[in-house]
């Protein structure tokens, strides 16, 4: 047999076995229908204020999901605000919270949900022992359809409190980040008195509604 045949036959052959190979491989399993989405590289946005921002980030931090929560001001007009110069109530700011979430794995919806349960929406400027304006309940939204939802939301949230929701809903122009030392607040001082007495009750109390929420669904 000349060399080109004999090269011309190896081929064959190994198309051949190459190809029962494949016949005999394992079938690819069937998808679990049950298996929760799997995460994707587009994340959106979505910004709330809800008193502390130390508090609002602890819990959101805990949903699936969410990617990433940044504690920071928004809502007001002076640019570049630092934490003390918006205690003073004169920037028009709000402590608020920015938070990176994969929509693939919960929903805009489903945050609104979470941010009604995290708070207390009918109280004006005030969350427990947090008062004054910059401790405001409010969504800001990045764009219509954000908008809608969050009105449709407060609207169903409105069923389930005895008194009017007092949040504001408007228009994100500018979130500014919080100064380091507020990022991550509660992982890093989950023993300090603030994150004792009133932290974790908070994210204790939310996580239970949240269970009893998933379990009724």
């Amino acid at each position: 047999m000349s060399l080109n045949l004999c090269l011309l036959a190896a081929g064959v052959s190994a198309l051949m076995l190459g190809s029962t190979a494949a016949l005999a491989g394992d079938p690819k399993p069937a998808p679990d229908p049950f298996a929760p989405p799997a995460a994707t590289d587009h994340t959106e946005v979505a910004t709330f204020g809800g008193g502390c921002f130390w508090c609002l980030e602890a819990i959101f931090q805990q949903l699936e999901g969410v990617v990433k929560v940044t504690s920071g001001f928004a809502g007001g007009l002076t640019p570049h605000p630092t934490y003390h110069e918006v205690c003073t109530g004169r920037t028009g700011h709000a402590e608020v919270i920015q938070i990176v979430y994969d929509p693939n794995r919960i929903t805009y919806e489903q945050l609104l949900q979470a941010f009604w349960d995290a708070h207390d929406p009918t109280t004006l400027n005030r969350q427990g022992p947090d008062v004054g304006t910059n401790y405001r309940s409010i969504i800001l939204y990045h764009n219509e359809a954000q908008r809608v939802a969050a009105l449709k939301s407060k609207e169903q949230a409105g069923l389930e409190f005895s008194a009017p929701i007092v949040t504001q809903i408007v228009p994100l122009t500018h979130f500014w980040p919080a100064e380091q030392y507020h990022q991550d607040y509660y992982r890093n001082h989950a023993n300090a008195p603030y994150c004792t007495y009133i932290i974790r009750p908070k994210l204790e109390k939310f996580l239970e509604k949240h269970a009893k929420r998933a379990a009724a669904q």
